[in-house]
């Protein structure tokens, strides 16, 4: 029977529950267990797809499609496991579920309620994916205290009786504020938290202390009294400058050889995290930086991309080099002589995913910019439609070349709706979306990049290339360097002559990791980095003023 850890949070959001299931579940699985991760978000929404980013952030596509929460992908940087779509549960998907079973008669006319039929819904989904794995984490996303929580809560209750009280743990989160004018830590905030959580049934076995700073002994064995929980089960979790530095933390404070020893697992095997202590070191002693400007609609919010940021993040720590991230508001860009002064200093422009109009000539601006100048470019998804609509309107003098998505009286759709898309009516979930094969051109830059003729990219879109014009484009210069296998959908464009000029219809943010960035970000930091140094001949005055401000300075 696989062992359970349930992991709960209080106070407040957002106090990195997510980032302390993970770490614990990259320890156990360095000590050779089989983890997968869970998380379980209390929101009526089926899925986030077609929520708000300025409300959730971005939306986390699987392998199989799904359409998650950004936790998942905290969840696949860290255990370096591809989760299933059923890793993320939601009260829509759970109602959904319960009600289209009452209507087939699944419930036998019984009255169809949240206790039992709601909460035996949520346990079922958390007891599948015990089935070959030694350890399932779930997350109970909000916080203790939470009305629409408390069906998750009661689930993960009941599910000690399910499994036995020697196969789960409880690990609960709690905010300790630093009060400025006392200069001190207050635990009133985590004692009611703990007690909040107490009251509802479930006795925490592991209590994780958040704040800014270490957590006092003192201080530990103060909530461990009030807690009722054991004093090496009160762990520090505070502030590191790498999320990727909290496996150590939580390594530090024993809370993993605790857990253990609360499953009935053998706590003596001592965990084998070399290769990911080697990659926290090597980020803290990165030399030099590059500037990457992220041209986007939601750059207030960061976590609207936040896959994005990691992974130009791991190819920072691969090349031992800090990459620094000017956000560029998309729609500031419209002008384009505003647009030649905003970029100009930039070593690398990078236009990611997106809908809607709002922003979009801004970012068409972005990779004129780019082609023009030398700066080098990487566009996904969006990124890779903008820029070919740039393309066609500059290069091959389609001056009214755009999407149907945003002009559909374009006389040039060059990025037009899908075949498959088009009798669709439901916006959640019918995207094209996870894992497709992509046939990469030799002698391209992506091949270059990816040192391989056949790769798979998760997908999330419903425009593509059009392949009406793909003559023109391609007569024009542009190289389509990555096709699907049929040969009926661009992948991937580039252009010639470019130090760095790549863009893809898919997300290689989704499938980069800290120890092993994405090849195409990884490329595209050493080509900025290149850029940088005035290390490529282009004939353009602009990166030749550049290259001559690099050698002065």
């Amino acid at each position: 029977m696989a062992k359970h850890i349930m992991v709960t949070g209080g106070v407040a959001s957002s106090l990195g529950k997510g980032i302390t299931a993970a770490s614990l579940g990259r320890l156990l699985k360095a000590r050779g267990l089989r983890v997968t991760m869970q998380k379980l978000d209390p929101y009526v929404n089926v899925d986030p797809g077609t929520m708000n980013p300025f409300q959730h952030g971005e939306v986390f596509v699987t392998q199989d499609g799904g359409e998650t929460d950004l936790d998942l992908g905290h969840y696949e940087r860290f255990i370096d496991e591809n989760l299933p779509r059923s890793a993320s549960v939601s009260t829509g998907q759970i109602y959904s579920t319960v009600i289209a079973k009452e209507r087939a008669g699944d419930y036998m006319g019984q009255t169809v309620q949240v206790v039992p039929h709601i909460i035996n819904e949520i346990k079922a989904r958390i007891l599948a994916l015990g089935e070959n794995h030694d350890v399932v984490i779930s997350e109970v996303g909000g916080t203790v205290g939470d009305i629409e929580g408390l069906p998750f809560l009661e689930a993960i209750r009941q599910i000690r009786y399910d499994v036995g009280r020697e196969n789960i743990c409880y690990v609960h989160c709690a905010l300790v504020p630093f009060i400025g004018p006392t200069k001190e830590l207050k635990t009133k905030p985590a004692q009611h938290s703990i007690r909040e959580l107490r009251s509802i049934g479930i006795q925490p076995d592991a209590v994780v202390l958040r704040a800014d700073r270490p957590i006092s002994t003192e201080l530990k064995r103060k909530i461990a009294m009030l807690s009722d929980v054991d004093i090496d089960g009160v762990a520090s979790a505070h502030d590191v400058p790498s999320i990727y530095a909290i496996p150590q933390v939580i390594r530090d404070e024993g809370l993993d050889t605790y857990v253990m020893k609360k499953l009935g697992l053998d706590e003596t095997i001592e965990p084998d995290m070399g290769e990911w202590n080697a990659m926290v070191q090597r980020q803290a002693t990165q030399t030099g930086s590059v500037t990457i400007g992220l041209v986007g609609k939601y750059v207030e919010l960061h976590d609207a991309y936040l896959s994005v940021q990691e992974a130009l993040i791991h190819a920072g720590i691969h090349h031992g080099i800090d990459v620094n991230i000017d956000w560029v508001q998309a729609e500031e860009l419209v002008d384009p002589a505003f647009a030649d002064t905003r970029l100009k200093d930039l070593d690398g422009i990078l236009v990611p995913g997106g809908f809607g109009l709002r922003g979009v000539e801004g970012k068409i601006q972005a990779g004129r910019v780019a082609r023009t100048t030398g700066i080098p470019y990487l566009g996904i998804c969006l990124g890779l439609q903008s820029a070919v609509i740039e393309y066609a309107r500059n290069v091959v003098g389609l001056t009214e070349a755009h999407s149907s998505e945003f002009d559909p009286d374009t006389p040039d759709a060059v990025i037009d709706l899908m075949d498959s898309q088009r009798d669709v009516n439901d916006l959640g979930g019918t995207m094209r979306l996870g894992v497709y094969p992509c046939k990469i051109a030799e002698g391209t830059v992506a091949y270059k990049a990816y040192g391989e003729p056949f790769v798979y990219e998760r997908h999330r879109h419903r425009y593509e290339v059009s392949n009406h014009y793909r003559t023109q484009l391609a007569e024009a210069g542009l190289i389509f360097s990555g096709l699907s296998p049929d040969e009926r959908l661009v992948e991937m464009v580039e252009v010639k002559d470019h130090l760095f000029y790549v863009a893809t219809q898919a997300h290689p943010e989704f499938m980069s990791r800290p120890n092993r960035p994405h090849p195409l970000f990884a490329s595209f930091v050493a080509a900025a980095k290149t850029y940088r140094d005035g290390g490529h001949v282009t004939t353009t005055a602009t990166a030749k003023a550049k290259r001559a401000k690099t050698k002065v300075n």
